[in-house]
């Protein structure tokens, strides 16, 4: 679901070569859904290999980290852990909304409605055990470094950014921001041109950077009451909220109250069904792991191809062509890290 903070968040655009040099945490589930729910044949089916296999998430991963590392930009993915029971709700929703995006399809498909059904295809995507371990495999066979999270990746994307270990967190929803990152990206691994859906038409997705001190600043509130606010409006661990309030709503009354608890009593529809002080304690103290370690590998140059191309079925030329990028780019962050250490 994502926190719909965007209307009381200050955003500034940038271009994609100026994150060169830049450590970035990636919320890899955000990512690899991103990848299956974009990258699909003309009638909305995903791209799959020789046994069946689904490997939209694979080609993302690929050509996406090749532009990233091409650019002096070092990605590190980070995956989700066991989820926090509270967001059994969510997770139950996106499920109920991705099957009846499925019926949707296959009624388009019958009708002969191509530009309809791959619209609703999008909105099918899951990702699998098999496809996060393949994303894993390819990430560790290129030599980048990711991490497992106990629990939400978000959560240890925003610790990394956090400890100084990333520069940004990157992820489409502002979860982050709630988690405590001091500088979010979005669009980092879908920009650059997007048709519109049912128009013979393009726009230019930009990189977009939200500071959580800015966000405070604009607003006149503290950390806490953006994480109160924002359990006003619903998160993935509350996704109803509270009925009729949105974030312009919702922050008028925590900063005329103060916090959510002193909020609840002038809300109408407070019969409430969650614990927002049980809420808050995910933001502020998730669960999050220091066993990682940081560190960019030499290519495996023939593992690669042998995985992708040999046993996913993908070109070996345009492979190849992204590991020329790859490599390149990876001896380029390596002499540069050299450097910084050398002389930091």
């Amino acid at each position: 679901m994502g926190i719909k903070l965007r209307e009381i968040l200050p955003k500034t655009s940038i271009k994609l070569e100026n994150l060169s040099g830049k450590t970035i945490a990636i919320d890899a589930y955000n990512a690899l859904y991103q990848f299956l729910a974009i990258i699909r044949q003309p009638n909305g089916m995903p791209l799959k290999d020789h046994s069946g296999k689904v490997t939209s998430h694979l080609s993302g991963l690929l050509y996406r980290t090749s532009k990233l590392l091409e650019l002096g930009i070092k990605p590190i993915y980070v995956f989700d852990g066991t989820p926090p029971a509270l967001k059994e709700a969510e997770i139950k929703r996106r499920s109920k909304v991705k099957e009846e995006a499925l019926v949707k399809y296959e009624k388009a498909i019958k009708e002969g409605k191509i530009e309809e059904a791959r619209k609703y295809a999008q909105a099918t995507s899951r990702l699998k055990d098999y496809m996060q371990e393949d994303s894993k495999k390819l990430l560790s066979l290129i030599g980048l470094p990711w991490i497992q999270a106990p629990s939400e990746g978000e959560a240890q994307a925003a610790y990394l950014s956090k400890k100084g270990d990333a520069d940004y967190c990157a992820s489409q929803d502002y979860d982050s921001l709630l988690f405590g990152t001091p500088k979010l990206i979005r669009n980092l691994t879908i920009s650059g041109k997007r048709k519109i859906a049912r128009k013979n038409s393009y726009i230019n997705i930009c990189p977009e950077i939200v500071e959580l001190k800015k966000v405070l600043a604009a607003n006149k509130i503290t950390f806490e009451q953006l994480i109160d606010l924002s359990i006003l409006i619903g998160t993935d661990f509350n996704p109803m909220g509270i009925k009729g309030l949105g974030p312009k709503t919702a922050l008028k009354l925590i900063k005329e109250h103060g916090t959510i608890a002193k909020v609840l009593p002038h809300v109408k529809n407070n019969q409430i069904q969650f614990d927002p002080q049980e809420i808050k304690e995910i933001f502020i103290n998730p669960k999050i792991t220091d066993d990682y370690i940081l560190k960019w590998k030499e290519v495996d140059v023939d593992g690669v191809i042998d995985f992708l191309c040999r046993k996913k079925d993908f070109s070996e030329e345009r492979v190849s062509k992204a590991l020329i990028k790859i490599q390149e780019g990876s001896k380029e962050i390596k002499e540069k890290t050299t450097l910084e250490q050398w002389f930091g």
